[in-house]
């Protein structure tokens, strides 16, 4: 749905009461948003009924909803100082908070290897493509898979459909391989496990995906999903820029692209110094951090100012 769509007179005239209505009702102490065109009647409505509004983006380029939606926030909290930079044009205070993540320290390393079965010593590769287009990360393992399981162990999301394909991939190695690949249809409760188990992550580059493996200090090859609007790109290419990625275009990606990105495993001057740099991304308090601003909101008090808020999301705040 487009912006004009969106911001049509008429629509307004309808969903910006209906929103009001709702907000009169509740009486929220805080709204916090994401941004996008659907948020707009409702930043409208809670503007004359003075509710103050806190928004979060953990893209690096700013869509133009995030950017139409930000002259309604108080706050404004980014994944990036990129982020901040360009919307600052809104007039509003921003906070670098980092992406809200799952706690990371909840399972140490050699916890994480002893639940997945992984030897402690052994050099390991988590690749894993997301929900979207699996299917090109799935060929690239089942032509690879004989060598990529020479340079280390490999878990390896595949998703429903790839699973099956995967097992029989397995078979098909020598006997001596097989238990270093670990074809998992869904990690689920485990997946936090396998990013700390895993020495090398290949996967996308969502805000998530990243903001974890940054955390976590994980060297990784990121192969950015195409169709989301350029922002994959961006946020690998930060990343990457720093030392702390390496980047493949999505029509790149293939066995060989693979292969590469498994000789790293054996290199261990290149992984230390691009997990020391994946670190300075790190912002494992994020969700703290956020959840600061929102509460400070609330509460009609002064937000936390920018020192504190870094110092929250580095986790550097018990």
């Amino acid at each position: 749905m487009s912006v004009h769509t969106i911001l049509d007179p008429l629509r307004l005239a309808v969903s910006v009461p209906q929103a009001a209505a709702i907000l009169a009702r509740m009486r929220p102490a805080a709204i916090f948003t994401t941004g996008g065109y659907v948020a707009v009647p409702t930043l409208m409505a809670a503007a004359p009924l003075r509710i103050p509004v806190v928004l979060w983006d953990g893209n690096v380029v700013p869509g133009r909803a995030v950017r139409l939606t930000a002259r309604f926030a108080g706050a404004i909290a980014v994944a990036h100082e990129a982020t901040g930079k360009a919307l600052a044009g809104a007039g509003k205070p921003w906070f670098v908070t980092g992406t809200p993540i799952r706690d990371t320290a909840a399972i140490g390393r050699a916890e994480a290897r002893q639940r997945l079965d992984l030897p402690p010593d052994a050099r390991v590769m988590l690749i894993f493509g997301g929900s979207q287009a699996v299917l090109r990360f799935n060929a690239a393992v089942a032509e690879a898979l004989p060598r990529i399981v020479e340079r280390g162990h490999v878990i390896h999301v595949t998703g429903d459909a790839g699973y099956a394909e995967a097992l029989a991939a397995r078979e098909r190695l020598a006997p001596e391989l097989r238990s270093r690949y670990r074809p998992h249809p869904f990690l689920r409760d485990d997946m936090l496990a396998a990013l700390v188990a895993a020495d090398l992550v290949v996967g996308r580059a969502g805000a998530s995906t990243l903001a974890e493996v940054t955390a976590l200090g994980i060297p990784s090859v990121i192969v950015p999903y195409p169709h989301a609007a350029g922002h994959q790109l961006a946020n690998a290419e930060i990343l990457a820029g720093a030392g702390a990625a390496r980047v493949v275009a999505d029509q790149d990606f293939d066995a060989e692209a693979l292969v590469a990105a498994a000789d790293l495993l054996a290199d261990e001057g290149t992984l230390a110094s691009m997990s020391a740099a994946a670190k300075t991304f790190g912002r494992p308090g994020a969700a703290d951090a956020v959840a600061a601003l929102v509460l400070a909101a609330a509460e009609r008090r002064p937000l936390p100012d920018v020192e504190a808020i870094e110092r929250i999301s580095r986790g550097l705040v018990t």
